[in-house]
């Protein structure tokens, strides 16, 4: 498994950081208990052959139903960063999404991805920033670098409260890393970066302020109410992302997949709906289609394949959901991501209790007796914890996604 593998190979603080969500971390586990809630009735005979698995999104016509969800940091995930990431994308015909909190600038990460297929898609994810002259210069250097859309991630008035980061004292990135995108931005140290500032004065005005900087669609992310999916819509968003920030933002919050089909409702169909937050398998893309997504994002998937094995195993993550993904649609009777309904979708009966027979030993774990394999966490890593350093990027060391 690429997970136990990107475990054993990571530092225990970065593992942490990639794998923990907010407070109790309850957002964080729903997020993949809500798939295993529900499960897919098929439709037999229905004489459409294999599916097909393309999907047209924002600058991204015929793209990969999985896109590459905003994660922060790769590089502390292995050497070769966010162009080994994008380079697999592109190569699987996945958008990638790259992040604000990148250890490469936007420029570098669309070169990578361009390197390998000309017109990949790449989108920019952003925080909307006090300063407009900020947005300002980031939204230029991502119209530079070609990428197709930008992304604000719209959930973060605040930071999260992430215990793992707290305990492991880990709010800086080490020294030869930096949030490369920060780099060089009006009012900030000559040569150096500035912090990503959180604030929770913007507002729409400021997504208006934004959409009249640039001709790139914009998509909102981090969307969960139906009535702010409306006014997304209504303020001329090219698409909107269903995400808990991958539970690490708000851990009251519901499951990402809760809340997608009230938002697709809320929607319906005037821009397309991605939901990204839990998804691990084809099956679970089968269900976001057919609960009103026309994409997912995948985020710690894709670092779990980047730390195990750099670009290949990116490129391994996304093969195995794209060929999971058109089976589970063909064995449904579905010939593309949009042929599943909404009534294919079907609440799992619980599972009884497993009960012993009379004069049987119950020493035997619940696994060995009833035939079920708890899905549990990442394997213990087996590098030591590192020493840690005060570095000069604190308020970015704590972003990730999906």
């Amino acid at each position: 498994m690429l997970r136990e593998a990107a475990a054993a190979r990571l530092d225990p603080v970065y593992r942490d950081f990639y794998e923990g969500g907010a407070g109790r971390e309850t957002a964080l586990a729903d997020n993949e208990a809500a798939f295993r809630r529900l499960a897919l009735l098929p439709r037999v005979l229905r004489g459409s052959g294999p599916a097909t698995t393309a999907v047209d999104l924002p600058g991204a016509p015929g793209a990969l139903p999985v896109v590459v969800a905003p994660t922060a940091f790769h590089r502390l995930a292995h050497p070769a960063g966010e162009p080994a990431t994008a380079r697999a994308a592109a190569a699987a015909g996945a958008v990638m999404v790259t992040s604000m909190a990148s250890t490469t600038a936007v420029g570098e990460v669309a070169a990578a991805a361009r390197s390998v297929r000309p017109t990949a898609p790449v989108w920019f994810q952003l925080y909307l920033q006090p300063e407009e002259r900020v947005i300002r210069e980031l939204v230029r250097r991502a119209e530079a670098a070609g990428c197709t859309a930008l992304v604000v991630t719209a959930d973060s008035p605040v930071f999260g409260r992430r215990p793992r980061d707290d305990r492991n004292g880990f709010h800086d990135l080490p020294p030869g890393h930096a949030a490369e995108n920060m780099r060089g931005l009006p009012g900030g140290p000559p040569g150096g970066t500035r912090p990503i500032a959180m604030s929770p004065a913007l507002s729409w005005a400021d997504l208006r302020a934004l959409r009249a900087m640039t001709a790139l669609p914009v998509l909102v992310k981090g969307v969960l109410h139906p009535a702010d999916a409306r006014i997304a819509v209504d303020e001329g968003a090219a698409g909107v992302i269903v995400s808990n920030h991958g539970g690490r933002q708000l851990d009251a919050a519901p499951a990402s997949l809760d809340a997608l089909p009230a938002v697709a409702d809320a929607v319906a169909g005037r821009v397309p709906v991605l939901l990204d937050g839990g998804v691990r398998s084809g099956a679970d893309v089968a269900t976001a289609l057919a609960l009103g997504a026309t994409a997912v994002g995948v985020g710690r998937p894709v670092l779990w394949g980047l730390a195990a094995e750099g670009e290949r195993g990116v490129a391994r993550v996304l093969e195995a959901l794209r060929d999971e993904t058109a089976h589970v649609l063909t064995l449904c009777g579905a010939p593309d991501c949009a042929g599943l309904s909404r009534d294919q979708v079907v609440a799992r009966a619980p599972r009884p209790a497993a009960v012993d027979p009379p004069g049987t030993s119950t020493a035997l774990p619940r696994k060995a007796v009833d035939g079920w394999t708890s899905r549990g966490g990442a394997a213990s890593p087996a590098t030591p914890s590192r020493t840690r350093t005060t570095g000069t990027n604190r308020s970015c060391g704590r972003r990730t996604e999906g």
